[in-house]
């Protein structure tokens, strides 16, 4: 829903809560989901990860070890020398980020903020890397991408589609991967579903009036988006509704299951660089 008093383009973020985005505003509203109150305030010092929503930057891995990746429990700091770039060391890694957007009148068709990475590593370093996003979406809203996209099914799909057992994933063509109608933000049913969506650099959620779109820009390297549809399903005991579009250097959840092509790899320079689109317009 627009609301008027919001900023037309803003990105607001927390330091020291992993460098998380806290609030995303284009078009007069927000987008992020604000998380169902599991924990307030920073998550440093913290073992096992807590969904507080935003977004969070998930590096060098999304799912397995550790969870949603080692830097959402890190503070990241500006950098002395330019304080347009906020940086996050993990172990032989430096993460870099500056969000760009300059001044958009309100009357504008479409609102873009963007979104500069730098990785300086060792060369040959592999890794995976994910914005997290968590969106606040009604019922009815959908997710469009490039009809017939192999579409990666991980193993929470199992009860909604044939899965072998011990499978990482199964794979199908988007919207319809192995028949589960996977685009839809239903109401509440008690399923939760995670996807890849394999070689998709951009994706966008319709939401009523207005359209969200991620674009990832990284020549050379696995761009796609991963999905999380929860309508209920997880986690177990108290479960809620959130809706996942995540632009993703990879085509695996897990580093650890990576085939040769799978992750992304810094080059011999030692410095990968990428940079993330994200607009909102009316429909």
């Amino acid at each position: 829903m627009v609301t008027p008093d919001l900023p037309i383009n803003e990105v607001a973020v927390d330091l020291e809560d992993g460098g998380r985005w806290t609030s995303l505003s284009l078009g007069g509203r927000e987008w992020f989901w604000s998380g169902p109150g599991l924990h307030t305030g920073p998550r440093d010092g913290l073992e096992s990860y807590v969904d507080v929503g935003g977004l969070d930057e998930c590096f060098p891995t999304v799912r397995g070890v550790p969870d949603h990746g080692g830097l959402w429990n890190q503070p990241w700091s500006s950098l002395e020398e330019d304080e347009d770039w906020d940086a996050v060391h993990y172990e032989d890694a430096v993460l870099l980020r500056r969000f760009n957007g300059g001044d958009v009148p309100a009357e504008a068709e479409t609102h873009t903020i963007w979104t500069d990475y730098r990785l300086i590593a060792p060369p040959g370093y592999r890794f995976l890397w994910a914005a997290h996003a968590l969106l606040d979406c009604a019922v009815g809203a959908f997710v469009d991408a490039p009809a017939g996209t192999v579409c990666r099914l991980y193993p929470e799909a199992a009860g909604l589609v044939d899965f072998p057992p011990g499978a990482p994933w199964v794979e199908g063509l988007w919207p319809t991967p192995a028949g589960l109608e996977l685009s839809s933000y239903d109401p509440s049913d008690g399923t939760a579903v995670g996807a890849v969506l394999v070689d998709c650099p951009t994706a966008a959620v319709v939401d009523g009036p207005l359209e969200l779109s991620f674009a990832l820009d990284c020549p050379g390297q696995p761009t796609t988006v991963a999905l999380w549809r929860n309508l209920g399903g997880f986690p177990a005991g108290d479960p809620y509704r959130s809706l996942g579009v995540e632009p993703m250097l990879g085509r695996v959840f897990d580093l650890a299951e990576a085939g040769p092509d799978d992750a992304a790899v810094v080059p011999e320079s030692g410095v990968l660089t990428w940079r993330l689109v994200v607009s909102a317009r009316s429909v």
